[in-house]
């Protein structure tokens, strides 16, 4: 068996485009444009990278882009200033401060400053509470980006026996809270579960989002599952060159696909997502500001 492929980067693009259409409807029809801020508070590389890419996906979609740069030592009252403008800004309708913060700053704190119609990465707590008992919230972009693709690939996830590897609060909590919506068993399982080969072996949907690289092989995996592999680690690759690096999943992708019905791969497959369904997020939190129907197919 040779898994079919699910290629992130091309579904993100069709979210997009889907938001697209959305975005310029709401100008058409109700002279809304869709507002996203995003604050930065450091100089972090990779936060900066991020930062810019999401910038310029907010632009092509139609969306009014904010960005906030704020610099390393700014103040725990100066950053909260900035979320409170933002808060009472009606043009804005995503905040999305930018992790990690400096480590002067309490992001408990920061995060939950956010209004929480206005939060699109679905970190606050109210939000997390609104999905733990499967009412209408803001859902985190990466795991509403795996619950996107495995609609897509299933249809219905009705009854399947759904493993997610990792227990964050940004990718597996809210996970298996998505899953348990859309009617799946549900298991949980971390570096510390018992017999967890065994455990993830039953899975018809196999989640790995516990950050260490390529830690789930081929013989983990049930044949014919589905595996959605949230994991980017990257290592040393000196084949390539001194010096130079590679991506890989916390799946062994080449031993996994060998198994599983469909793989998503590293890169290309979730991380893609991550800033599509932000872009839906902003689109859903705007038509709820202004008490319209949600686009279909963008929300969990």
């Amino acid at each position: 068996m040779s898994a079919q492929v699910i290629d992130g980067k091309a579904f993100a693009a069709k979210v997009r485009a889907q938001v697209a259409t959305e975005v310029g409807k709401l100008a058409t029809e109700h002279d809304l444009v869709p507002g996203l801020a995003v604050v930065l508070v450091g100089e972090d590389p990779a936060s900066q990278v991020y930062v810019r890419s999401k910038g310029k996906m907010t632009v092509e979609v139609g969306m009014k882009s904010v960005e906030h740069r704020l610099d390393d030592d700014t103040t725990e009252a100066a950053l909260l200033d900035v979320i409170k403008s933002l808060n009472e800004d009606p043009t804005i309708h995503g905040i999305l401060v930018q992790l990690p913060l400096p480590k002067h700053l309490n992001e408990d704190l920061v995060i939950g400053s956010i209004d929480p119609a206005k939060d699109v990465d679905g970190f606050h707590i109210s939000n997390v509470g609104l999905l733990g008992t499967g009412q209408k919230s803001m859902v985190p972009c990466t795991p509403l980006g795996c619950l996107m693709m495995l609609r897509d690939h299933h249809g219905s996830l009705s009854g399947m026996d759904a493993v997610v590897i990792g227990r964050s609060n940004i990718v597996g909590k809210p996970m298996a809270q998505l899953l348990l919506g859309d009617s799946c068993t549900v298991t949980i399982a971390h570096s510390r579960t018992k017999d967890l080969p065994d455990v993830v072996r039953r899975a018809d949907i196999v989640v790995a989002a516990v950050g260490r690289p390529e830690m789930v092989p081929g013989d983990w995996i049930k044949p014919g599952a589905t595996v959605i592999d949230v994991g980017i680690n990257r290592l040393d690759a000196p084949e390539k060159g001194e010096g130079k690096t590679r991506l890989v999943g916390d799946v062994h992708y080449e031993s996994a696909a060998a198994v599983a019905g469909a793989i998503t791969p590293v890169p290309g497959g979730v991380g893609p997502m991550t800033i599509a369904c932000l872009l839906a997020n902003t689109l859903t939190a705007c038509c709820r500001a202004n008490g319209l129907p949600e686009p279909e197919g963008l929300t969990a």
